[in-house]
């Protein structure tokens, strides 16, 4: 697979936020984009997703692709368990081994299938990356995902994250280099 960028702007109210910005990504790569804030990284993430349209230019390899993310706000069902957070992504739910993923990211048993909404911003955050983990999908965009973790709990993560990347594209979204080095990704400055 491979991912061709061509010359995309996109603005908001006449202010530029991504201007004639290309970029080809290859296979199972994962890349870390980085920037100030304002530059345009969630704009990019959400073109690439279909979310939005640009202005102009154009994104190639995406036709068909099946993609699972990690926004900004966690997006999860408030009122269902961790463990079904996960569940429902998927069509025949290992339950057992979805209880696993959610211990080896530090979550303990009771939190795993009390409603989400009882959890706490780090573990909202987890189940949130584990979600899209375990759904089915050709590409993996994370939107700053490890922000508010710790610096073990997030070296946990990680290591969870790239066990269960069974080769697929990995782009994130990070203000932190340390992010980048623990995936070992390629960065993409913006």
């Amino acid at each position: 697979m491979r991912i061709e960028i061509k010359n995309l702007y996109k603005s908001y109210d006449g202010t530029p936020v991504l201007e004639n910005f290309s970029l080809n990504i290859t296979d199972e790569k994962t890349v870390c984009f980085m920037g100030a804030s304002g530059r345009g990284k969630t704009t990019l993430f959400s073109i690439i997703m279909g979310l939005i349209k640009a202005d102009s230019g154009e994104i190639t390899g995406t036709e068909g692709q099946k993609f699972s993310a990690v926004f900004q706000e966690d997006r999860l069902c408030e009122e269902l368990s961790a463990l079904m957070n996960l569940a429902i992504v998927q069509d025949n739910p290992d339950k057992d081994r979805l209880t696993e993923l959610l211990l080896s990211v530090g979550l303990e048993e009771d939190e795993i299938r009390r409603p989400v909404t009882e959890l706490s911003g780090g573990q909202k955050r987890r189940v949130a990356i584990m979600r899209a983990m375990v759904n089915r999908s050709d590409i993996v965009l994370m939107d700053e995902p490890f922000k508010g973790l710790d610096d073990a709990t997030r070296a946990q993560v990680i290591n969870r994250v790239k066990d269960n990347l069974d080769g697929r594209m990995l782009l994130v979204i990070t203000h932190d280099e340390e992010d980048a080095r623990l995936l070992g990704a390629d960065v993409v400055y913006i």
